[in-house]
């Protein structure tokens, strides 16, 4: 009798346990939500801050315009040339991105699988990554002229080196008793890479993407200085040019909006790829 009795409490026990702490984690998740509408809700706190502050002319309007001009401005731009220009940027960063980060990824595995290779190459990636965006576009403006090729390929050496590194650090950190577990199954060198590397080194690949493609619509506004007449870069060199503050911040906010869009999408990709993890960001 005494067995039956503490055996079906013993089985009520993790019930009971999941019960309490059921109420907890709703509480966690909407306190959470709470905070993600304060974070939503920020930026507009920001503008009316800045419209008070223009407005009263505690600002020169001629540095800083009061936002709802700005936003007057961009609403302007919405019915002229601004999909022009987020159009022609936008492609230019696709593909750059796309050329550097599909050239990160086969030459960073290369390297984390071969340490001659690595003994080889690093020494002189290291010292181009060290080179500053800026000082590339008289070297590409001679080698590749003023169309469309030096501004992808200024915006794929900037995301070039994000994606190697990472995915590089990635390969290099898999765990070692996942390989002497793949050795013991023997499985060939390339069913360890399939199976076993590129799995594990997934994360920190991801965190290169999205370092890359961050560094992707930055070397984009520098790109567009080579003799660009559209994309983003150049409505911030008109703004500045023609003193127009809020064309430039017109560029910064459009700038801003599709960085965030575009880590947003691959973020959703990273989520859905890595659902098998059981880390603490996964955790209910």
């Amino acid at each position: 009798m005494n067995t039956r009795v503490e055996s079906a409490a013993t089985a009520a026990w993790p019930a009971a346990a999941q019960n309490q702490a059921a109420p907890a984690a709703n509480a966690g998740a909407r306190e959470l939500r709470l905070w993600q509408i304060a974070g939503l809700a920020l930026p507009l706190v920001v503008f009316a801050v800045l419209e008070v502050v223009v407005r009263a002319d505690l600002v020169p309007r001629n540095l800083l315009p009061a936002p709802s001009e700005v936003f007057q401005s961009l609403w302007d731009l919405a019915d002229g040339d601004l999909w022009r220009h987020i159009g022609a940027s936008g492609a230019r960063v696709l593909a750059g991105f796309g050329i550097g980060a599909a050239l990160a990824i086969v030459v960073g595995a290369a390297v984390g699988l071969s340490r001659r290779l690595e003994a080889l190459l690093e020494p002189s990636f290291q010292a181009l990554r060290a080179i500053p965006s800026l000082a590339w576009v008289p070297l590409l403006l001679l080698w590749l002229g003023i169309d469309e090729a030096p501004k992808i390929t200024l915006i794929a050496i900037g995301a070039f080196f994000p994606v190697y590194l990472n995915l590089v650090s990635g390969i290099h950190n898999v765990d070692r008793k996942l390989i002497e577990l793949s050795e013991v199954y023997r499985l060939g060198r390339v069913e360890q890479v399939r199976r076993i590397l590129l799995p594990a080194a997934l994360p920190q690949l991801f965190t290169g993407l999205r370092s890359g493609l961050s560094l992707a619509w930055m070397f984009m506004v520098a790109a567009e200085l080579i003799a660009a007449s559209k994309g983003l870069g150049y409505l911030l060199t008109d703004g500045r040019e023609t003193s127009r503050p809020d064309l430039v911040l017109v560029a910064i906010l459009v700038l801003a909006i599709l960085g965030k869009f575009s880590d947003a999408l691959l973020k959703r990709l990273e989520d859905r790829w890595l659902a098998w993890r059981d880390t603490l960001a996964t955790r209910a």
